[in-house]
């Protein structure tokens, strides 16, 4: 019995001590997600305005691969991706008003439509997240691919007036390691005010 009763308090222990580890993820210590280990680091996009925290080895995908892969991103201002190209994150600024208080109704209508257009889609958990006091809305579901099922945990937000879509997405049966970490990402985004962006442009 006390083998047991201590085996549980090891599970929770290792279970507290990797959530601590994917807090951190901006501490730039290695973490440990599926059978690797991956360094995040803070990265600038859209001329500075946007800074995320994404794996340090993600790559550019190849215009090919978007094609062949991910035909649907191919329009992706950004697309950032592992060797394999099975894990990446897009990034895209639409040309479309959104004020910072119709996020919520944003991610309602998308949620939606994207029934609407792919109703074998499974939707799971979707919100707004307050993230240095910008509200980020999320949608995670599954969608299919010639790979197999994917993961996605889209998210977007209020970019200098228009709306910045961004996306996560790895293979379905990865997302149980990843769903953590891409969560922390999220709520590290910061939008950077102009006289921010002045002083990173120096």
């Amino acid at each position: 019995m006390s083998e047991r009763v201590d085996e549980k308090i090891l599970d929770f222990l290792n279970q507290m001590e990797r959530r601590e580890e994917i807090r951190n993820i901006c501490n730039g210590n290695p973490i440990k997600i599926g059978n690797r280990y991956y360094e995040f680091e803070e990265k600038c996009f859209f001329d500075n305005k946007l800074k995320i925290y994404i794996p340090k080895d993600f790559e550019e995908m190849p215009l090919e691969t978007r094609k062949s892969k991910y035909p649907s991103e191919n329009e992706s201002d950004i697309i950032k991706c592992d060797e394999k190209g099975n894990i990446c994150i897009t990034l895209k600024i639409i040309d479309r008003i959104l004020d910072e208080n119709k996020v919520e109704e944003l991610k309602d209508g998308m949620k939606e439509s994207m029934k609407n257009t792919n109703p074998i889609d499974v939707f799971y958990e979707d919100g707004v997240l307050k993230v240095d006091s910008k509200n980020i809305g999320f949608i995670e579901f599954k969608s299919y691919t010639m790979d197999g099922p994917i993961f996605n945990l889209m998210f977007f937000l209020e970019l200098n007036e228009k709306t910045l879509m961004g996306n996560f997405r790895c293979l379905y049966a990865e997302y149980g390691e990843w769903r953590q970490a891409v969560f922390q990402v999220i709520r590290n985004i910061r939008v950077m005010k102009e006289n921010e962006e002045a002083k990173a442009n120096e």
